[in-house]
């Protein structure tokens, strides 16, 4: 019988470093040119070229037209409550002179809803979101499809 203890101890063989070295190499090379592409803004930017470009041509065909302040007395003659509005038309920047030609019509249909509202609905705090809407909609009729793109209320004061 030999003994086990006698034979040679074997060497464990050296592993080599190339992958860690390779490794570390591609996570600095990789991690930097993240950062610096995040830095300057070549990805994950909110103003990209593409998005510059994007949001520079929506703006070009643009055009506001604005609506004479309306006051509008609410309610019943002892109340004694009046709201004032004012707000500005958005709409296509060749439609404009149309649209400002039809203010007449456009002022009648806004006088006409808001003194059709109850006042106590005008106090919710979701009333200005429904009366955009309403008056949106009520004026494009009025106008024709595709001339108002949007409705701005700039003032909205109920006393």
């Amino acid at each position: 019988m030999t003994n086990i203890d006698a034979l040679p101890a074997a060497d464990p063989k050296k592993r080599s470093k190339w992958p860690m070295i390779i490794g570390l190499f591609l996570f600095l090379t990789l991690g930097g040119g993240g950062f610096y592409a995040v830095y300057s803004g070549v990805i994950l930017s909110p103003l990209s070229a593409l998005s510059l470009r994007a949001a520079k041509s929506g703006l070009e065909g643009l055009a506001f037209v604005p609506i004479d302040t309306l006051t509008i007395s609410l309610g019943k003659a002892q109340d004694n409550s009046h709201l004032q509005f004012t707000a500005q038309l958005e709409v296509n920047a060749d439609r404009a002179a149309e649209v400002a030609a039809l203010s007449p019509r456009i002022l009648d249909v806004i006088n006409g809803y808001l003194r059709a509202v109850d006042s106590a609905d005008l106090q919710d705090p979701d009333a200005l979101v429904r009366l955009r809407a309403q008056l949106l909609r009520r004026i494009q009729i009025v106008t024709g499809q595709g001339r108002v793109r949007d409705l701005l209320v700039t003032e909205f004061v109920l006393d």
